[in-house]
């Protein structure tokens, strides 16, 4: 896998990634609830949208997408480019190894 694509990352360097960049709008647990943003427990094979009791924009929800690796690498890139009309206010992850790290990280703290 090339730079624009997914291959696994450093779990350590995206759990401070999570820290820094995530936490403080979203939770990682099931029974954390959502923040600001959705609870992102159950992420991996979720539709977009789909968190029980979160307000998503008619964006999110119509987008009909399914969260797995690729699709996050390319969202988390620019994710008001990937859902035009996303409440989401994070600018992005540029640089694609950050996002293998946080994809790693998330995939192992998500479940």
């Amino acid at each position: 896998m090339g730079k624009d694509s997914f291959s696994d990352g450093d779990s350590k360097k995206g759990a401070n990634l999570f820290k820094t960049r995530c936490a403080q709008c979203h939770n990682l647990k099931a029974d954390e609830g959502n923040k600001i943003g959705p609870n992102l427990h159950g992420l991996f094979g979720r539709h977009t949208g789909s968190v029980e009791g979160f307000s998503y924009t008619d964006a999110n929800k119509s987008k009909d997408l399914v969260w797995k690796e690729d699709t996050l690498f390319e969202y988390l890139e620019n994710p008001k480019k990937y859902i035009p009309g996303t409440k989401m206010a994070f600018g992005g992850l540029k640089k694609g190894k950050d996002r293998n790290d946080l994809i790693t990280f998330l995939r192992e703290e998500t479940k």
